[in-house]
C-alpha cells in the first residue's frame, strides 16, 4: 500500500518547524479519547524520505522545486527558516532504528545548520530503545521528545487503553533524561471523570514529580465523536467534569507536583483558562491566579466552548 503522507498534527512549540514524514498514524492507536485511533500504522520507504530531503535541499538553497512533490511541502518551505524539523506522524520514534539513524545523517547532511529535531513518542517506543541508542539519535539532533502522559492513575490509563502504566512512563522518562534529549510531556484535565477526578489529578502530580520533565503541559478533554470514550459519554457511562472542575485538577497537579526546572503551561486551544510558568520559581504565582479564579467562578473569565479546539 502506497504511503498516504499525514496532516500535520504538531505541538504548538513546533509551528516553526518543517515536518518530514517518516511514519503516519500511531503505533499505540487504540487510546479511547483520541483521533490517532481511528488510523493505522503506516510506515514510509526510506528512500522516499531522502527523495523528499533532496528536494526540500534543492527548493530552500535554489528554489527548485521537483515535479512530483506535493504542494504542502513547498507551502511549509515557503517560511520555513531552516532551523527546526519536526518528524511525524503521531509516533515517528517507532521508525526502524537502523533507518532512522540513517534519514537524521542524511538530513544532517543536506542541512547542516539544522538545530533541532523533535518527535512525538510513546513510552514504548522511548523503553524499545537503549540509552546509547537515544544518546546517538541526540547526535545527530534529535533534541526533543514529546510524550503524552494522559494521566498518572493507573486505573484511567487502563481505562483509556494507553497499554503502558504509571511505573513504565516513569522508566521511559528515566531514559529520555539520561540520554540528554529534552522531554516534554502532557496530561489531560478530566480524563477521569467526575468519579475519578481528584485521584486522576494527584495521581497526575505524582507522576510529573517522578518524572521530572523539562516541559509540561495541561490539555482539557475534548470528546471526539466516532472515539470510544465519546460512545461511554453518549450511553451515560462517562461524566465530564464542568470548566472550573478542570482548573480545580489542574490547581490539585500544580499544589502537589515538584519540578527541577520545568516551564509549565495550559496554553493549549482545549483548556478553558491559561496558566504558564517555570516551576518552582513561578509556582506561587500560578497557584494564587488559579485561586483567585476559583473564588470568582465567573464563566466570562474562561474561553468560550467555540473557541475551544484541538
Amino acid at each position: 500500500m502506497a504511503f498516504e503522507r499525514p496532516d500535520i498534527i504538531r505541538p504548538p512549540s513546533e509551528h516553526a518547524s518543517y515536518y518530514l514524514p517518516l511514519t503516519s498514524g500511531c503505533s499505540n492507536n487504540s487510546c479511547s479519547f483520541c483521533n490517532f485511533s481511528f488510523t493505522q500504522l503506516g510506515i514510509r520507504e526510506l528512500q522516499d524520505v531522502k527523495q523528499e530531503i533532496d528536494a526540500m535541499s534543492l527548493y530552500f538553497n535554489q528554489g527548485i522545486r521537483v515535479q512530483g512533490q506535493p504542494d504542502i511541502m513547498y507551502m511549509i518551505l515557503w517560511r520555513w527558516d531552516g532551523k527546526k524539523v519536526f518528524l511525524q506522524d503521531g509516533d515517528a520514534l517507532v521508525y526502524p532504528y537502523a533507518k532512522l539513524v540513517e534519514a537524521l545523517k542524511y538530513l544532517n547532511e543536506k542541512f547542516p545548520e539544522l538545530e533541532r529535531i523533535a518527535s512525538y513518542a510513546t513510552p514504548q517506543d522511548i523503553l524499545r530503545r537503549s540509552v546509547d541508542e537515544l544518546k546517538a539519535l541526540k547526535k545527530l539532533k534529535l533534541g526533543i521528545l514529546y510524550m503524552g502522559v494522559e494521566s498518572g492513575d493507573d486505573d484511567v490509563l487502563t481505562h483509556i487503553h494507553k497499554n503502558a502504566t504509571h511505573a513504565e512512563m516513569v522508566q521511559a522518562a528515566a531514559r529520555v533524561k539520561e540520554s540528554g534529549i529534552l522531554l516534554s510531556v502532557t496530561v489531560i484535565l478530566g480524563l477521569g471523570g467526575v468519579k475519578g477526578s481528584r485521584k486522576h489529578a494527584l495521581e497526575s502530580a505524582r507522576i510529573l514529580t517522578e518524572m521530572d520533565p523539562d516541559y509540561a503541559g495541561a490539555l482539557t478533554l475534548t470528546l471526539i465523536p466516532g472515539t470510544a470514550l465519546y460512545g461511554e459519554w453518549e450511553r451515560g457511562e462517562f461524566d465530564l467534569i464542568t470548566p472550573f472542575d478542570s482548573l480545580q485538577e489542574l490547581r490539585t497537579i500544580m499544589e502537589n507536583s515538584t519540578f527541577s526546572n520545568c516551564f509549565f503551561s495550559s496554553m493549549h486551544a482545549s483548556n478553558y483558562y491559561a496558566i504558564r510558568g517555570t516551576m518552582p520559581a513561578d509556582k506561587a504565582r500560578v497557584l494564587k491566579q488559579l485561586d483567585t479564579i476559583l473564588s470568582r467562578k465567573d464563566p466570562a473569565l474562561l474561553r468560550p466552548e467555540f473557541l475551544r479546539g484541538l
